[in-house]
């Protein structure tokens, strides 16, 4: 839309958004003494990353060396580079892997979140300049005590999956408690449930815990920090379109308490408010593997607004088709699917197509497993869901999705029953499924004969470093493998499904948002899933989501206002 002299309201950033990326670019511009707006079209805020574990992937960090692990950017940029698409830049990638330390010394100086370097191995440690040590994932620390400012009446709940029973915050310990249940754990559940309930007066009136773990330490730390610099984050205000004027883009629309706002960004635009996630026309158009919007974990908002709004004034767009594949579990009545990010690698399961067909390495990283299951149903038909597949001793052991250990069948929520499979035999289980009971009886011989010496000669289960990471350790020689023999057995439907779209604007080192013709278009930045991702198609390590919007919005901010120190 073109511009003209009368503005409703003028500041030098406008940032759209409220995930992390939106938070620290207008955090890092408010620190360097900008007027800031931040929009959110939502009631809530945070965004996806309130909902993440808010792991963050950074080569050669401060923290890792006080582990003792001596990085280098060059072999993460060379990793990067092996692994992601060829139309991402060279330029886009090392400004990633320059910049992602800097950014997280910047954020933890400025702000109250914490973080720790983690051994946890990246996706395809293996390959050239792939960290098997791990220590490039960083994890955040808890925010202790009590969230005291009223806009945790308002920041998004972490998700159903990363968390105990949907609403207490637990960290990446308390998790790893609750799944092995060394013994005592109960007394850190016992701890949990009663700092939480006995929050009061907080507790008559608000559902929030807060004691602020994973992706809501992240955003509420960086909330906290903007609300110290006096930044308004608008709240039901969604960015209608972009004002450009001679190429370039001077503001943008917004709706706020039921007016149209002409908002002036005297530095820039950033656009920070998530990929097209729920927008069921915009995937079937773009993304064929990935059409399923139902089965998506990204949030309400991930509508593709602005990746549209950049497209109307002449932006280039690049891997539209791509996502940040999952295979998830989808309770009925849910909005979205739950991420399956760790039960696969567990000893006694395998997942097994509609056909009673075993295809893929359980225990990969969750976007190889969700890419494998996507190109399986469109080849095939038949993992559209798969069958996860485990027996009695897993049931005792271990959760699988919503179904819980510890507690009896009978006593799952109603939801979670009528979705699981039980059957005294194999044959019995198959005839439920819809499978051919021979067929699904010799998948799970094979596995069998071969699971009980730790070994997998079809697809290597256990032998990469990534797979043991959510291995039980006490179970050897393979953590990640045991039989599958032991009545009842049980199966659940797992979908092929996504965190988030990653492909969007096209962006440049700098994230700047370019046009057709590969120009910058003045005062425009796109960060997180509104720009295509420098990971192309692919998912270097746990972190690769947040980390690079964090540290292109620390990029895009600075260079708006034209930092260079």
């Amino acid at each position: 839309m073109a511009a003209n002299s009368e503005w409703d309201k003028e500041v030098d950033i406008l940032v759209v958004g409220s995930g992390a990326g939106a938070l620290l670019s207008g955090l890092v511009a408010a620190k360097n003494h900008a007027d800031v707006l931040i929009v959110e079209k939502e009631k809530l805020w945070g965004g996806t990353s309130a909902t993440s574990g808010a792991g963050i992937w950074i080569p050669d960090s401060d923290l890792a060396k006080a582990e003792g692990f001596e990085d280098d950017t060059e072999d993460a940029f060379k990793y990067v580079r092996a692994l992601s698409n060829d139309n991402v830049p060279d330029d886009n990638i090392r400004a990633y892997v320059e910049n992602a330390s800097d950014m997280l010394n910047w954020m933890q100086a400025n702000s109250a979140i914490r973080y720790a370097a983690f051994p946890y191995p990246d996706y395809h440690a293996e390959n050239p300049g792939g960290s098997p040590e791990g220590y490039r994932t960083h994890l955040p620390l808890p925010m202790e005590g009590k969230y005291t400012d009223p806009s945790i009446r308002t920041m998004r709940h972490p998700s159903t999956a990363a968390s105990l029973f949907g609403y207490i915050n637990w960290d990446i310990s308390e998790a790893y408690t609750f799944l092995f249940r060394p013994k005592f754990w109960w007394m850190t559940m016992v701890r949990m449930l009663k700092n939480y309930w006995l929050d009061l007066p907080f507790r008559f009136t608000s559902d929030k815990d807060r004691r602020l773990t994973q992706g809501n330490a992240l955003v509420g730390s960086l909330r906290l920090a903007l609300i110290e610099k006096d930044v308004p984050l608008w709240l039901e205000s969604p960015m209608e379109e972009l004002i450009e004027e001679k190429g370039e883009v001077t503001g943008a629309i917004v709706k706020h308490d039921g007016e149209e706002l002409r908002v002036r960004a005297r530095k820039g635009v950033i656009l920070a408010a998530g990929g097209f996630d729920k927008n069921k026309e915009m995937r079937e158009e773009h993304a064929p593997l990935y059409q399923s919007a139902q089965y998506s974990g990204g949030t309400s908002g991930n509508m593709g607004d602005s990746i549209r709004a950049g497209s109307e004034v002449g932006a280039e767009t690049m891997n539209m088709h791509s996502a940040w594949a999952a295979p998830v579990w989808y309770v009925p009545g849910e909005f979205g699917g739950r991420l399956c990010a760790m039960e696969r690698a567990l000893p006694g399961c395998i997942m097994v197509s509609q056909s009673g067909d075993r295809f893929l390495n359980e225990a990969a990283s969750y976007h190889i497993v969700g890419q494998q299951m996507a190109r399986r149903q469109q080849e095939h038909g038949d993992a559209d869901p798969v069958w996860f597949v485990f027996d009695a001793d897993y049931r005792r052991k271990y959760p699988a999705g919503a179904l819980l250990p510890v507690v009896p069948d009978w006593l799952q929520e109603g939801a979670v029953r009528s979705i699981m499979k039980k059957a005294k035999t194999v044959a019995g289980l198959a005839e439920q499924l819809g499978v051919d009971p021979a067929k699904l009886e010799a998948t799970i011989s094979r596995f069998n004969k071969y699971a009980a010496n730790g070994e997998d000669p079809d697809f290597n289960r256990g032998e990469p470093a990534y797979d043991k990471m959510y291995g039980d350790p006490s179970v050897t020689p393979n953590p990640c493998l045991a039989p599958i023999d032991r009545g009842p057995f049980y199966a659940m439907p797992i979908y092929p499904g996504d965190i988030g779209t990653n492909g969007g604007l096209k962006t440049d080192a700098k994230a700047r948002v370019l046009n057709k013709k590969g120009k910058p278009i003045g005062g425009l930045y796109a960060v997180g899933n509104n720009a295509a991702s420098s990971m192309g198609e692919s998912y270097p390590g746990a972190g690769v989501t947040i980390g690079p919007a964090l540290t292109f919005g620390y990029v895009a901010a600075r260079d708006a206002l034209g930092v260079n120190d």
